[in-house]
């Protein structure tokens, strides 16, 4: 028998993990963002979808094995840290550069090399580098921010909706439907915002958007699917790893009659 304490610290651990990766992913999407569109298959795909599956498998984790309040408190820092990877690209496109004739003679020569982008495309210094930077990530990070409030919060109240209706059984069903429902949210959402302001100029057809919001939707529901067995797996063996009893959760007071 594990003492109280050691047990504590284990819960504590795997949440850390999850938490981590949840994060991780979330600030990958904004920080390669649209800036780079890959082709999978019939899927037109945006560099930063690709980790950003995993945040719903770490979110039905999180409510399944420590219940919806610390969901929606993971879910509510990755709100903060949108907000924080704004303001920083904000302020640093705000302070102004330094001047050349201001710079030591190693950091000019540095500056001077162009730097080769993959699509051939040559930028000339850092301040330009930066500059195409802003402008690829800073309207993706305010679009994913929109699209992220709704869908992981979306995720967390149907993943908890389902669970009641199906009385804590059929695991597969709040997983699948939860994530299912609110990645359409989220890639309605996300697209809508990015790119909204380009067709109504008239610069991007409205079939083109159609494209991106189905190629998106096509990935991430599909990767959805596919990690109903890794769920599966993860919810078995973390409950015996944690020392869980079936409905009970990984925080203090989480019995199975007072779990949320």
């Amino acid at each position: 028998m594990i003492a109280a304490d050691v047990l504590q610290e284990r819960r504590e651990r795997v949440f850390l993990v999850l938490a981590g990766t949840f994060l991780c992913a979330m600030t990958l999407l904004n920080v390669i963002g649209i800036t780079r569109f890959v082709q999978l298959g019939p899927m037109a795909l945006a560099v930063g979808v690709l980790p950003y599956p995993l945040t719903f498998l770490c979110t039905d984790l999180v409510c399944e094995l420590y219940g919806k309040a610390r969901a929606n408190f993971l879910v509510t820092v990755g709100l903060g840290l949108n907000i924080f990877i704004l303001l920083v690209l904000l302020l640093g496109n705000s302070i102004p550069a330094v001047p050349m004739e201001n710079m030591p003679p190693w950091q000019i020569l540095q500056l001077a090399a162009p730097v080769s982008l993959p699509n051939g495309e040559v930028v000339e210094h850092s301040v330009g580098l930066y500059q195409l930077i802003y402008a690829t990530t800073s309207g993706a990070v305010f679009a994913s921010m929109l699209a992220y409030i709704a869908a992981q919060y979306c995720d967390v109240q149907l993943f908890h909706f389902w669970k009641r209706v199906t009385k804590g059984k059929y695991l597969w069903v709040r997983n699948n439907f939860s994530t299912l429902g609110s990645q359409l949210v989220d890639s309605i959402t996300v697209i809508s915002v990015t790119f909204g302001a380009a067709f109504f100029r008239g610069d991007m057809a409205f079939n083109t958007i159609l494209v991106l919001i189905g190629s998106n939707y096509l990935f991430k529901a599909t990767v959805a699917l596919l990690d109903t067995g890794p769920f599966y797996l993860a919810v078995h063996y973390l409950r015996r790893y944690l020392q869980l009893s079936p409905n009970e959760m990984a925080v203090p007071g989480g019995s199975p009659s007072t779990a949320p």
